[in-house]
C-alpha cells in the first residue's frame, strides 16, 4: 500500500513539473539579459523597461484586457439567467434550446470565427473591438451556463421556496438565498471565462479591425520575425496576475 502511494505521489509530482516547469523557466528568462532566451548572461530588467515603453504592445494587451473583461460581464449575466431558466423553468422546445447551446462548445474554433465574420460582414458591421466582444460573449456564455447550472442543481429549492413563504419577494430571494449559495460556482464560471476569452487566438484573428488587435494576434505577428524578450517579461506579468486572481477568488470563496 505504501509503495503504491508513493508511485502516486511521484507521478503527481510529475505532472506538476511537466505542467508549471516551463512556466517557471518563462518567468526566470524574463529576466535575462541576453536576447537569447535559452543563453543566461545575467540578471537584468531590461526587458521590463521596455515592455512598459513598446505601446504597440501595450495596446494589444489592453485591448485583450478590455475584451475579456466586458465579454465575461455579459456572458456571467447572460449565463446565469440561462442556467436558472433551464433549472427552474420548464418550457417548450427546452431539450433544442439545450442543443443550441451547446452548439459554441462543440463546433471548432476556426469554423466560428469564419461563421462571426462573414456574419459581420453580411450586417455591415465593421470589425473593431466591438466584433470581437460581441463573438467572445457567444462563445463564452455558455461555459458560464454549464457551470453554474450544475452548482444550481445541487442547490434544495425548497430553500428559495421557504423564503418565498416568509414573505421575500422572487427577486429577494433570489438575491439573499440563492445568489449567494451559487457564487462559488459563478466565481469558477468567471475565471474560466475570463481565461478562454484572455487566451483565445483564432476568432480573434478573424476578426480583429484595425486598432482592435489583441495580445495573441499581436504576438503571433511577431512570431514572423522574432520573439523578443519582451514578451517572456508580458507573459511572467500575466501569470503574477492571473495568480493573484485565483488567490482573490479563493479568499472570496472562503469568506
Amino acid at each position: 500500500m505504501r509503495r503504491n502511494r508513493s508511485w502516486l505521489v511521484a507521478a503527481s509530482v510529475a505532472d506538476l513539473l511537466f505542467l508549471y516547469a516551463p512556466i517557471a523557466i518563462l518567468i526566470v528568462f524574463s529576466f535575462n539579459a541576453s536576447k537569447l532566451s535559452a543563453h543566461w548572461q545575467g540578471f537584468s530588467l531590461q526587458w521590463y523597461a521596455k515592455l512598459f515603453s513598446d505601446e504597440a504592445l501595450l495596446s494589444s494587451t489592453l485591448n485583450s484586457l478590455i475584451v475579456a473583461t466586458v465579454s465575461t460581464l455579459l456572458a456571467t449575466v447572460l449565463g446565469v439567467l440561462t442556467a436558472l431558466a433551464l433549472e427552474r423553468r420548464s418550457f417548450r422546445g427546452q431539450a433544442a434550446f439545450e442543443s443550441l447551446l451547446l452548439m459554441p462548445i462543440v463546433i471548432p474554433e476556426i469554423m466560428m470565427g469564419v461563421a462571426m465574420l462573414s456574419f459581420f460582414v453580411m450586417i455591415g458591421l465593421p470589425l473593431s473591438l466591438l466584433t470581437m466582444i460581441i463573438a467572445h460573449t457567444i462563445f463564452n456564455f455558455p461555459v458560464v451556463a454549464l457551470i453554474v447550472r450544475a452548482r444550481l442543481r445541487k442547490l434544495d429549492p425548497r430553500l428559495e421556496e421557504a423564503a418565498r413563504d416568509l414573505g421575500a419577494t422572487p427577486w429577494h430571494a433570489f438575491r439573499r438565498i440563492t445568489l449567494p449559495l451559487l457564487m462559488p460556482g459563478v466565481i469558477g464560471a468567471v475565471l474560466m471565462a475570463f481565461t478562454l476569452s484572455l487566451d483565445d487566438f483564432l476568432i480573434s484573428f478573424f476578426l480583429a479591425g484595425v486598432g482592435s488587435t489583441t495580445l495573441p494576434v499581436k504576438v503571433y505577428g511577431m512570431l514572423k520575425t522574432a520573439v523578443t524578450p519582451e514578451v517572456n517579461a508580458l507573459s511572467a506579468v500575466l501569470v503574477v496576475i492571473s495568480m493573484v486572481m485565483v488567490g482573490v477568488a479563493t479568499w472570496i470563496q472562503r469568506k
